[in-house]
Formats: C-alpha cells, structure tokens, sequence
C-alpha cells in the first residue's frame, strides 16, 4: 500500500528506459530507488537547490544511467510532495 504523490511515477512498474515522453528517471538514496518524475520539476527552485547540493556532494557522476541523487528518500520524497 502507501501513498502516490502526483506526477511520481511508479518506477517498478516501468522497465528501464520505459518511460512517457517528459519524464525523467532518478535514482535516490543509499539504495538508489528508482523514480520517474516530471522534467517539469527541473525547473523548481527547490528541486534546484537540491541538485546543486548534490552536485556539490558527488559530482555529475551517474552510474545508473539516470540522474542520481544521493539524498534521502525521505528528503527527496518531501520536497516533491510539495510540487
């Protein structure tokens, strides 16, 4: 069961690369869980600010294929709720 914020996708249910068109796939967390998200939220100040934390933190290193950020799921899934 759980929750389901708007314009989150579920990643489990989409196969790697499988995703609509203006969407993103970000890997969050020490476990790197998969979100879809909206490109849309690129263009959030806050969404801003935590890539560039993360950037500060780890460099543009994304190993997964997707863009990744290091965060908690928790802060991650907090600052979108608010979008």
């Amino acid at each position: 069961m759980g929750f389901r914020l708007p314009g989150i996708r579920r990643a489990s249910s989409l196969k790697s690369g499988e995703f609509p068109k203006g969407y993103l796939a970000v890997y969050v967390g020490e476990k790197m869980k998969r979100f879809v998200i909206p490109v849309s939220y690129l263009n959030k100040p806050s969404f801003q600010e935590l890539l560039s934390k993360a950037e500060e933190e780890f460099g543009f290193d994304h190993p997964m294929g997707g863009l990744t950020i290091r965060c908690s799921e928790n802060v991650f899934l907090d600052i979108t709720s608010k979008f």
